[in-house]
């Protein structure tokens, strides 16, 4: 490996950016933390213009590729260092892992971008604090203009995420049971798949670095429903202390925590229909992606991105062995996500 550190560049205000912070520390990865845009930013171009930017070193220790992409970014530093990995040897289990990453990505990230941008306190707070995280020498003029674009630029592109008041319901519901799925897991466990660490773990602790600790309208929602899950988003932001030997902490397949059981039929119930629905929609044309959720009908409009999640997590599950692909379909049995792997649904897109 290279001797040099690797850079992280993100800001505090995004989840992403904090999961794979909170990544690199458990893993013992040495790394400079920068914070985007700010004076001390000399990071080359990223691919796209968004956070967290992972820069790996040239030989010399100059900076060389900049990446993207929270999950291709844990991937790639699963192939680059062995130690203190977030991918569970059991296939099976390293496949439910990752369903749960994309349901914190793309479906738990609904509720953290609508609370931020819907209620008066969240707002006045986004636009306040966001523009100063990478200046602080920011002046008050200045500050004021970048609190306007902000909030005004953010708050008009809630429907593109879903945050309407026709929605409001089922998103705010989700996250509330989300709470509750995770206070009910630490009754027994400290992570979804036991003893340490999984990527989804990591995904959904970055949207509720958000909602449990930074945005006051959902904070006050897990203060009074759910404090464990506000002394666990602390924990996870920095598990460097935490022992792991090995292999050793994962629990075996067939006796995944019930609380984890229970968040696959969330999973099931919110993440999937919408997923499918979304890729249908892109295949078709649509310019609106419907679909029931929870007993209400969800819209919103289609988006490129999630789609590309959808059939990456299929190549996922296609390229699974025999004996695995069929573990995972008994413990996705009756929770709905069965649909976002259905073989008629496939056809029918492609």
């Amino acid at each position: 490996m290279n001797e040099h550190p690797l850079v992280l560049a993100g800001q505090y205000g995004s989840p992403y950016t904090l999961k794979m912070r909170a990544v690199l520390r458990y893993r013992h990865i040495p790394f400079r933390w920068v914070l985007r845009d700010s004076k001390w930013d000399d990071l080359p171009a990223a691919p796209v213009p968004i956070i967290p930017v992972i820069v790996y070193p040239n030989s010399d220790g100059s900076h060389g590729e900049a990446t993207v992409d929270s999950s291709p970014q844990i991937t790639r530093l699963e192939k680059e260092y062995s130690s203190r990995s977030v991918i569970p040897a059991d296939p099976a289990l390293a496949f439910i892992d990752t369903l749960i990453e994309d349901f914190g990505d793309e479906w738990v990230t609904k509720a953290m971008y609508h609370y931020r941008w819907t209620y008066d306190a969240d707002i006045d707070k986004a636009g306040h604090l966001l523009p100063v995280s990478h200046d602080l020498q920011m002046k008050s003029d200045q500050l004021q203009k970048s609190y306007d674009f902000i909030t005004s630029r953010q708050i008009s592109r809630r429907a593109l995420v879903g945050s309407t008041e026709e929605n409001t319901p089922i998103i705010e519901s989700s996250y509330e049971r989300l709470l509750d799925i995770l206070t009910h897991l630490f009754s027994s466990h400290d992570f979804l798949l036991g003893d340490r660490p999984g990527r989804g773990d990591f995904g959904i602790f970055g949207q509720l670095t958000q909602l449990a600790k930074w945005d006051p309208t959902p904070m006050a929602v897990a203060a009074t429903r759910a404090p464990k899950v506000i002394s666990w988003v602390d924990r996870v932001d920095d598990l460097s202390w935490l022992p792991v030997e090995g292999e050793e902490g994962w629990v075996p397949f067939d006796a995944v925590p019930d609380a984890t059981a229970r968040l696959l039929c969330e999973i099931g119930q919110t993440y999937a229909p919408f997923m499918v629905a979304n890729a249908q929609a892109l295949v078709s044309g649509a310019d609106e992606v419907v679909c029931g959720v929870e007993g209400g009908t969800y819209r919103q409009a289609p988006f490129k991105y999630q789609g590309k999640c959808l059939q990456w997590l299929r190549d996922d599950y296609a390229s699974l062995e025999s004996e695995a692909r069929g573990k995972v379909d008994v413990m996705l049995e009756g929770t709905g996500c069965e649909v976002l792997f259905d073989s008629d649904i496939l056809n029918e897109e492609n």
